[in-house]
């Protein structure tokens, strides 16, 4: 008995610790999701502010509006492309550390932009605007550098697996359409073992019937000739036997006539 209620009580335990365990989980994941949330919403009104800033004001404050969001939108798009090439290709982790170690800069220089802006003399921000355009001109060049060789590599995978797909499309549709090749083939094939059979067997066309004698010899030849080339003739049915008239029979000088008949 108090064992079993050892075993409950455990049970009890790990299902309230299990519980815990998910509540925390939970509440940490939709942490992250407000927090996201929130971020998303204040870069989008940032760079809503920093391009109604860069069209609509002059001077100081709208160069300095142009290169914050010359940045910031070189720095986020390099970022979306290297965390979605380092999931599908391992060796862009090196990129993707480079990138963070340019960030640094990229932020650093952001929040300098940005304290500038709030700056009432504007003279001095004038003097410092050629030097923040180049700091800003090299940490883009080097974001791009980075955001264009990753989609380069990524295009050339890509390019890599269509040809060799296209090969293997290539090959398989030959296989399907292996008839197309080898009747040629079986057709010379059947063709010369049709001439052998004929010629190297010794086998010759059937001999055509002798021609009557007493027939042209001229139509005698053209009769073998269509017989030899035309197959069998029809045979014919039985013909029916009459007697030969002898009032027609052709007489001769050296035959005897024959006497008549008498009666006694």
């Amino acid at each position: 008995m108090e064992a079993a209620i050892t075993i409950l009580a455990l049970l009890l335990v790990a299902f309230v610790a299990l519980g815990v365990y998910a509540t925390v989980k939970a509440v940490g994941a939709a942490k992250r999701g407000v927090d996201r949330t929130i971020t998303q919403a204040r870069r989008t009104v940032e760079d809503t502010t920093l391009r109604a800033k860069s069209f609509g004001q002059t001077g100081v404050a709208g160069e300095l509006a142009q290169l914050r969001l010359a940045l910031r939108t070189s720095m986020r798009a390099t970022q979306d492309a290297l965390h979605a090439g380092v999931a599908e290709d391992a060796s862009l982790a090196e990129s993707v550390a480079l990138f963070r170690r340019l960030s640094e800069h990229g932020l650093e220089l952001d929040d300098e932009l940005k304290r500038l802006e709030r700056e009432p003399d504007r003279a001095t921000v004038a003097g410092l605007l050629p030097k923040l355009k180049e700091r800003t001109q090299r940490i883009t060049h080097s974001a791009e550098s980075l955001r264009w060789a990753a989609r380069d590599r990524a295009r050339q995978f890509a390019d890599d697996d269509l040809d060799a797909l296209n090969a293997q499309i290539d090959i398989e549709a030959g296989a399907l359409r292996h008839w197309t090749v080898e009747e040629p083939s079986q057709a010379s094939g059947a063709g010369a073992s049709a001439s052998t059979a004929a010629h190297g067997s010794g086998t010759d066309w059937p001999e055509p019937a002798p021609a009557d004698p007493s027939a042209d010899p001229s139509a005698g030849n053209s009769s073998t000739a269509d017989q030899a080339w035309s197959g069998p003739t029809r045979e014919e049915g039985p013909q029916a036997i009459t007697a030969p008239d002898p009032r027609l029979r052709t007489t001769y000088p050296w035959q005897k006539s024959t006497r008549p008949e008498t009666t006694n």
